[in-house]
């Protein structure tokens, strides 16, 4: 199966990391396809785009300055099945992204990835205490429909905390 495709740009407000792909994402060639994942509708509701973006059109989120990757590029059904040696690894491969792109703030859905990444044991939501090559990093609930711990509500509010901080 081939990987998801990074959707990204230099110098963007927001470049958002997943932790890696859902195999439906890499099934369909789109990021975050699955119809139970929110990260479309929270990104739309927290005011990043002015409209919901289908995951067809997930190219599309380049227009509000905002980009996708993944910290790992394996598709797995759960982000549970990941190894910490394929965070490890994977690791120099971001940073040399975040330096090629420079994006303002690179946020990470979810604690696990940069929890993973930077040997964390623990990591609160919001600006983190680190950068990567120069950019802000925020951590922010992942919207993964396996993720209820948030409600609809508490994603928007802390994605449209992101936004502010971002400059949008």
């Amino acid at each position: 199966m081939q990987p998801l495709q990074d959707i990204i740009a230099k110098q963007l407000n927001v470049l958002f990391c997943g932790i890696n792909p859902a195999l439906s994402a890499a099934k369909s060639g789109h990021h975050f396809s699955s119809p139970s994942n929110r990260f479309w509708k929270v990104l739309h509701m927290s005011g990043f785009t002015p409209q919901l973006i289908l995951p067809q059109n997930d190219q599309s989120i380049l227009n509000y300055s905002c980009g996708l990757t993944a910290a790992v590029e394996r598709p797995t059904v759960r982000a549970s099945d990941l190894e910490a040696r394929e965070f490890h690894a994977s690791k120099e491969a971001l940073e040399e992204k975040v330096r090629l792109y420079d994006p303002r703030i690179v946020a990470f859905l979810g604690k696990p990835a940069f929890a993973a990444l930077f040997q964390q044991k623990s990591v609160s939501w919001g600006r983190q205490q680190v950068a990567i090559a120069g950019s802000q990093v925020w951590v922010v609930p992942n919207p993964s429909g396996l993720n209820r711990g948030f409600s609809l509500e508490q994603l928007v509010d802390a994605y449209r905390e992101l936004r502010l901080a971002s400059g949008k």
